[in-house]
């Protein structure tokens, strides 16, 4: 897509998460088993293709790339919408599409691309993400994953583990998924084991490229989700600071708060640069992006810690209340913080 054409579609995917994800919404959600609202989801597929972004045309997507892909994923972070973009349509289609395996793809991505089917990534063990938690012998996995997205809501699992990347199912013999109780109420994680489970193995490309790669995918993906919720403090803030009175005028008028919502947006607007350039680099596989995704996981993290933080101290006593959203912006920030891991710096970083 051109830049105009970027810039309308992010006005038509805003445009229906204000309409159908408001915050009353998005807490009669989280409240739920699902976790995510499953007709906003169905909307967002069938009105929208989110799900279908990256999928070539050939296996039933719109044969976009990852830019459209994570542009939804900031939007879904202005609005803390918990639905199976990042963990399906994202991570879990890049996994197939990265097998290199053609009847993988052609069997498991016209489901995933019409959101028909979910599938959850297992690739952490409970340390994180740099070594897998299943082992595979014989067709068949055993062992356990943690901090599975949607692991308990998902029925196609996609197992990475230090032989390659497999194919099975939630209901398949000796899986246990257990839902994990997790800071951040908006967002489902669960942990799965595996009991020499029969598993398909998908592709014959080396596993630790594969988690690499991944790897950068998802910081990218996270990097723009944290952008778009940073955003949205900041809005929150801006529009608080602007009707509350104290003193016979607008707190926001007052010149400490300004600079301080000042910091707040040049964060902002910096993270968004570093999240873009994470998404394009991530998008053409260009020869800095294992730089460009360690740079916006860091920038992007601080920034929406930073901010989320501003917004609590700037709302007052409303924002520690169950009732103001600025506390669920904040249990966001922190758990994004370590989710997929932070890793080290690339060697080839100046």
């Amino acid at each position: 897509m051109s830049s105009n054409e970027l810039l309308e579609f992010r006005t038509s995917v805003r445009a229906l998460l204000g309409k159908h994800a408001a915050p009353a919404a998005l807490r009669t959600a989280m409240d739920s088993e699902l976790g995510y609202d499953p007709a906003l989801w169905r909307m967002l597929c069938e009105q929208v293709g989110v799900a279908a972004l990256a999928v070539p045309e050939e296996w039933g997507g719109a044969g976009a790339s990852l830019v459209e892909s994570l542009l939804v994923v900031g939007e879904l972070g202005r609005t803390l919408a918990g639905v199976p973009m990042l963990g399906s349509a994202v991570l879990g289609v890049q996994a197939v599409l990265l097998s290199d395996d053609e009847q993988a793809c052609a069997r498991l991505l016209p489901d995933l691309a019409d959101g028909s089917r979910t599938a959850a990534l297992c690739w952490a063990d409970a340390k994180g993400w740099d070594s897998a938690g299943v082992s595979a012998s014989n067709a068949t996995l055993s062992g356990t994953a943690h901090y599975v997205l949607h692991g308990a809501q998902a029925d196609l699992l996609l197992v990475l583990t230090e032989d390659g990347l497999f194919e099975t199912t939630a209901t398949a013999a000796g899986v246990t998924v257990t839902p994990t109780p997790a800071l951040d109420p908006t967002r489902k994680l669960a942990t799965i084991t595996f009991a020499e489970t029969p598993a398909t193995r998908l592709g014959t490309g080396d596993p630790a490229a594969l988690r690499a790669r991944l790897r950068e995918i998802a910081w990218a993906a996270l990097a723009a989700e944290q952008v778009g919720a940073a955003r949205r403090c900041l809005e929150m803030t801006v529009e608080y600071t602007a009707s509350r009175v104290q003193f016979g005028r607008p707190i926001g008028s007052f010149q400490a708060l300004k600079h301080r919502m000042a910091d707040m947006y040049v964060l902002v607007e910096s993270a968004e640069s570093t999240a873009l350039a994470a998404a394009l680099a991530v998008a053409e596989n260009s020869a800095t992006v294992a730089e460009d995704a360690w740079v916006a996981r860091q920038h992007c993290t601080e920034t929406f810690s930073t901010v989320a933080a501003e917004t609590i101290q700037l709302h007052g006593g409303i924002a520690i209340t169950w009732e103001h959203d600025a506390h669920l912006y904040f249990k966001r920030a922190h758990a994004t913080a370590e989710l997929f891991g932070t890793g080290r710096r690339p060697v080839s970083a100046a």
